[in-house]
């Protein structure tokens, strides 16, 4: 399965890949906004974001830097197919410029912290949430160490958007992991064992 899978992403145009890239963004979006006015009395969740809040930058900005500090450590410290995503941070990350990679951790950022935050944690609660996160980042389930990572790091996200009441907060800290694991992936040199193994290491929400 997780080969047919990474033969599936070699076999994608980068146009083709951008382009499910974005499809798979926007109909998470349009996901938020139904299950937000089918759950929710006029879209009250939205009360849950404030972009004046002090949190974003006190807590966000760190928060996420701090994972991006964590999993850089554990990329020098581990052999480089426990991070062996099938290539698929590779193809989107390397070759971008750094304001497309900025676009792109924006766009998922906001796009999956309203849906899985804002709308599914503040209807059922921190452990349901965290657990569809891990899920709908399927290609996690073929590497055992990833997805145990996803799940650690979906019920910390969801922890900080319980203890601030923000999901703007929580939106800065995705964007934060995704845009400077992304960075490292566009300047990495990659190692003689980044040559051997199938595929690299990356953010874990693309």
């Amino acid at each position: 399965m997780k080969n047919k899978y990474s033969d599936i992403i070699a076999g994608l145009s980068n146009k083709e890949l951008f382009f499910h890239l974005y499809l798979t963004q926007v109909i998470i979006l349009l996901i938020s906004f139904f299950l937000g006015w089918l759950l929710f009395d006029d879209f009250s969740y939205l009360a849950y974001l404030h972009f004046n809040d002090p949190n974003i930058f006190k807590v966000g900005l760190p928060a996420g830097a701090a994972v991006v500090i964590v999993d850089i450590v554990l990329m020098k410290l581990l052999p480089a197919h426990y991070y062996d995503d099938g290539g698929l941070n590779e193809r989107i990350f390397k070759q971008q410029n750094i304001f497309h990679i900025m676009f792109i951790a924006a766009f998922v950022a906001f796009s999956e912290e309203i849906l899985f935050r804002g709308v599914i944690q503040t209807k059922v609660g921190l452990i349901l949430a965290s657990i569809i996160f891990a899920i709908i980042h399927y290609r996690y389930l073929f590497n055992w160490y990833l997805f145990v990572n996803i799940v650690s790091l979906s019920f910390a996200i969801g922890a900080i958007y319980q203890w601030t009441e923000n999901f703007a907060v929580t939106i800065m800290m995705h964007f934060v992991i995704d845009f400077l694991l992304g960075v490292y992936i566009k300047y990495k040199r990659p190692s003689k064992e980044d040559h051997e193994s199938d595929g690299e290491e990356g953010p874990r929400y693309e």
